[in-house]
């Protein structure tokens, strides 16, 4: 038989059992979903022998503790809170979707409609006081609370609905034909960030933070970015203000997932987030430049939110159960203190420190907060949160717990470890020997939070308040001239502030973390920088000689000189507002023609400008405009970009066109409507503007109540006799959504410019744009079973992106 023939054959019986496969592919039996994979046992003996030990669970629980271990984990989504547009998606759920699920069974189970998350709910926190008669009483207790638990409004951040939970899994939602819809109006929404599909455990950290639009917050381990996300929002709690005092710097040690960490924060459009790629146990220290001065900065906020062994996700990620052991969390313990002394180093005093792990383990929760407090020596305590979150379910903190190995043997003290156990067991996984050292601590004010009390996943959190420097900064300089006294060798430790860090990241750091105070760093920090981070506006990639960089190069940050004669035509043809801030323009490139211009806030364009050495930023700054390569035939080379024009549209005075909700659905269907077809107010606007890049803007109408009701800025481009808008397709769908309309995704409708396909709504993406090429790790809830669709405002020449007639 010849070699065409025999793979002929075999094409054909792969054929024939793909055919035979499918005849059954939509059924399910014991072995879950046909596919060949057999369904994991979610069972693990040492598992239960572990906790049943520790006493974590309360007594009489553990069933419906292991119960609920084995039920898949709800779909959970949070509707981002600072966006103007928040509350017509929720009418937009409320009103269409959620009811389309009604009555709707899926594989023999009857689907649950979401219901809201009632943490944040104030009848679950009134009736921790009792049960009310009247609404006088009801605003009595209510006022009550807040005077006796010193709660702020702000840290109830979803009473109003935006945080919902259902009983349908991941899994039914991304394979169920019936739910083909709200998947899809969910993956749309995700990639326009005014959806978060994220873990209910994993939205309290960064509500506990109590984050504030003047903070400055460091993420230390912050790939995929679903608590960034949050943080984002609490900088821009207000509408009004475009660029908030505060900002986020997020980091995370892989390369590849930083990037996934971009996307996510690009979705929210912020001037005011920073990604940067460190190894988060020793994160360089960073300088900010305050009156002419050097000084150290110092975060007002932490979120901690460590790698650990992942027992709390055995509900999604089945893995754990077949894969568990002690062994995962006595290897991340140090790693854990490591990081968590580090962002304590870095706190302000006064500042607040959130540590969290999904991971029920002791070892990795209170082990590490005890540790971290002893050899804090009362520069840190831990803060009694039990009023901030009312209406969620947990259980305190454990003050005594043993350590056990892989292989079952138990240690109740670092005494009781044989010598042979001391590199994989160390003295700071167990609870202080001193009883009142130990009571002091008041470890139960961490919060445990277990799968069957509000049918969510494992998790832990401890919150930190800063009331001093660390130890080890305030002993006094060493005088100079004199030798350093010879110290014995001591063996690594995880308990050692700065283990696994031997060379820091910059000289800055390895002289300031020996034993310079806090108030002091900052005429060090002075010194140390005799030649400076910033070379002429531009922030470079850090040396290679300082520190190792993987992934990849990065291209430079090159903020605009204040004299370029780049900036006057485009400040001339859209009217630009004095105070707007022409400093914090930046593009990625030093040569050549800059295609791409960036925004940042103020304070993240200080820490750029004096850290170039310091760190590695991946991504930082969001896109205002785009060079358009016949643009100086329009007496402007720039046109906007939508990916920061609510950012960029208080600051315009000029080129702007009101529009009714007629037109704006006439433009977001139409690829280039003529003016015509425009309503008689925009038409009059249009007709006698020159050619070039607009902003049209919709306002709604108070009276009309059944209109839509949150504003629309969109950009444009008004061409000879039409106009057109340059909106990504997802951003389409929504405004469409948000009117009642709905547009098939996947199908391709010609002269729709909101169909997928549409090439005139779809220029590339240009090869330097920031990010552009980059990979991505697919994340649920983050648009993974989504195609990248290139975004109308990405820079594309709108030349060469088919302008109107």
């Amino acid at each position: 038989m010849g070699r065409r023939s025999r793979g002929r054959r075999l094409q054909q019986q792969q054929q024939q059992q793909r055919s035979e496969s499918a005849e059954d592919g939509g059924k399910r039996n014991g072995a879950g979903w046909e596919g060949g994979y057999p369904e994991i046992v979610k069972e693990n003996k040492l598992f239960e022998h572990y906790y049943q030990e520790l006493k974590i669970v309360p007594e009489g629980e553990w069933d419906q503790f292991m119960g609920a271990l084995r039920e898949p984990l709800p779909a959970t989504l949070r509707i981002t809170g600072y966006k103007s547009h928040a509350k017509e998606i929720l009418h937009c759920l409320k009103n269409k979707y959620f009811k389309e699920l009604e009555d709707l069974e899926v594989d023999g189970q009857k689907v649950e409609v979401p219901q809201p998350l009632s943490w944040m709910d104030w009848l679950n926190l009134l009736a921790v006081q009792g049960t009310l008669n009247s609404l006088t009483a009801w605003a009595m207790e209510v006022t009550k609370l807040l005077t006796v638990t010193h709660c702020r409004l702000s840290t109830f951040r979803y009473p109003e609905e935006l945080a919902w939970h259902t009983n349908l899994s991941r899994k039914i939602l991304r394979k169920s034909p019936q739910l083909e819809k709200f998947h899809q109006f969910l993956v749309s929404e995700t990639e326009s960030g005014n959806i978060s599909r994220q873990e209910a455990v994993s939205m309290i950290p960064p509500l506990l933070l109590n984050a504030h639009p003047h903070h400055k917050i460091l993420d230390m381990c912050a790939a995929p970015g679903s608590k960034t996300t949050q943080l984002i929002e609490m900088l821009h709690a207000d509408m009004n203000v475009p660029f908030p005092e505060g900002f986020v710097i997020a980091n995370d040690v892989d390369n590849k997932r930083c990037y996934l960490l971009v996307h996510q924060a690009k979705r929210l459009g912020s001037p005011c987030i920073m990604v940067v790629n460190h190894d988060a146990s020793c994160i360089p220290r960073l300088q900010v430049d305050v009156n002419g001065r050097k000084e150290v900065l110092f975060y007002d906020r932490i979120l901690c939110d460590v790698p650990c062994s992942g027992d709390g996700t055995m509900r999604k990620n089945i893995d754990v159960w077949k894969k568990w052991s002690t062994l995962n969390s006595l290897q991340l313990h140090g790693l854990q203190l490591r990081i968590a002394t580090r962002g304590a180093e870095q706190l302000v005093e006064g500042g607040r420190m959130v540590y969290s792990t999904c991971s029920l383990n002791p070892i990795e929760d209170e082990a590490v907060i005890a540790s971290l407090l002893e050899k804090s020596e009362g520069a840190l305590e831990l803060a009694d949160v039990s009023s901030e979150l009312p209406g969620l379910k947990w259980v305190p903190g454990l003050s005594q717990w043993k350590v056990m190995t892989k292989d079952g043997q138990w240690f109740a003290s670092w005494d009781d470890v044989p010598h042979n156990r001391h590199t994989q067991i160390r003295p700071t996984m167990f609870p202080p020997k001193d009883p009142e050292k130990l009571q002091a601590m008041h470890l139960e004010r961490c919060l445990r939070i277990l799968p069957h009390h509000q049918n969510t996943g494992g998790f832990f959190v401890a919150v930190l308040v800063k009331k001093s420097s660390m130890p080890w900064n305030k002993r006094p300089p060493k005088p100079q001239g004199e030798p350093a006294e010879p110290r014995a060798p001591v063996p690594p430790s995880p308990a050692e502030p700065t283990a696994g860090c031997a060379s820091t990241p910059s000289e800055l750091e390895s002289k300031l973390a020996p034993g310079i105070s806090d108030t002091g760093a900052a005429e060090s920090a002075e010194d140390a920088d005799g030649s400076g981070s910033r070379r002429g506006g531009v922030c470079g990639p850090p040396p290679s000689k300082k520190m190792k960089l993987f992934g990849f190069k990065e291209d430079p940050f090159v903020f605009i000189p204040e004299d370029d004669p780049l900036f006057p035509p485009i400040q001339k043809f859209y009217a630009l507002d004095p105070s707007f801030p022409k400093t914090n323009l930046l593009t990625r490139t030093t040569e050549g023609k800059k295609r791409q211009l960036y925004m940042v806030s103020k304070e993240l364009r200080n820490v750029l400008l004096n850290n170039s050495e310091r760190m590695k930023v991946i991504n930082t700054g969001i896109k205002v405009w785009c060079r358009n390569n016949s643009g100086e035939e329009f007496d402007c080379a720039f046109r906007l970009a939508q990916e920061g024009i609510y950012t960029l549209y208080p600051f315009i005075n000029s080129r702007i066109i009101t529009v009714s909700i007629e037109d704006v659905q006439v433009l977001l269907t139409q690829e280039n409507p003529f003016f015509r077809k425009l309503s008689s107010e925009a038409y009059s606007q249009v007709k006698d503007m020159a050619k070039g890049s607009v902003v049209l803007k919709y306002e709604p109408d108070p009276t009309k109540p059944d209109a839509l009701q949150c504003p629309i800025v969109l950009c444009g481009w008004r061409g000879k006799a039409s106009v057109r808008t340059f909106v990504p397709r997802n951003e389409r769908l929504h405004y469409l959504r948000m009117m009642g309309l709905e547009v098939p995704v996947g199908k391709k409708r010609e002269g729709v410019a909101g169909a997928p396909g549409a090439g005139a709504g779809s220029p590339a993406e240009p090869e330097d744009a920031p990010g552009a090429g980059r990979p991505a790790e697919p994340e649920d809830g983050a648009g993974a079973e989504q195609e990248a669709v290139p975004d109308a405002s990405s820079g594309g020449d709108p030349a060469e992106a088919g302008l109107p007639r």
